[in-house]
Order: structure tokens, then sequence, then C-alpha cells
């Protein structure tokens, strides 16, 4: 099953870091599909925020362990994050 604009981008990310980044840079950080590779990031954020993107770099992170003391252990989600570089002039508006 192919994956569509919406199930790739999952939500943009906001922190003190990446509005740095944003307003120096060009740059946003999303939270993606980890199936997802840096071709469909692209064409996904270009689809969804009408926007050039120029670059893309992913990172993949692994999901913290809990409660390792009790037979209920548990992991959180392993997800993965990518920043976009925009064309200059363009932004993503963030309400």
């Amino acid at each position: 099953m192919a994956l569509t604009s919406f199930d790739i981008v999952k939500n943009v990310r906001i922190t003190e870091k990446g509005t740095i980044q944003a307003d120096k840079f060009n740059k946003f950080t999303l939270r993606v599909d980890p199936r997802a590779n840096a071709i469909e990031i692209k064409k996904a954020v270009e689809d969804l925020f009408k926007v050039k993107v120029t670059k893309v770099n992913t990172s993949n992170f692994l999901g913290k362990s809990r409660r390792q003391s009790t037979k209920a252990a548990g992991k959180s989600s392993d997800w993965k994050k990518a920043v976009v570089t925009l064309k200059k002039g363009d932004k993503i508006e963030l309400q």
C-alpha cells in the first residue's frame, strides 16, 4: 500500500531550536512516517504546503524503554524526524 502525503507527514515539530532554524536558515522540522524516504518526504511537503523543497535530512530515533523493573515493561514508539530546507522566500505557515 502506497503512503499518501497525509500518511507521510505526521506533524510539524515546534521547538526552540526549530524556530531559530526556521527564522535564520528557512529549515522546518517534521515528524514523518518511518517507512518514508527523503524523496517521498519532499513530494509530500511540496504537495501539502505548496512550497519548493531544496533539501531533506532525515534521522531515525528509537523509542525509550519504560518500567524495566516490572513484568509490565513497555517501549515508546520509534519515530523519524525530517528537516526540510525550503527555497528562499517560501515558508510553512504555522498557526
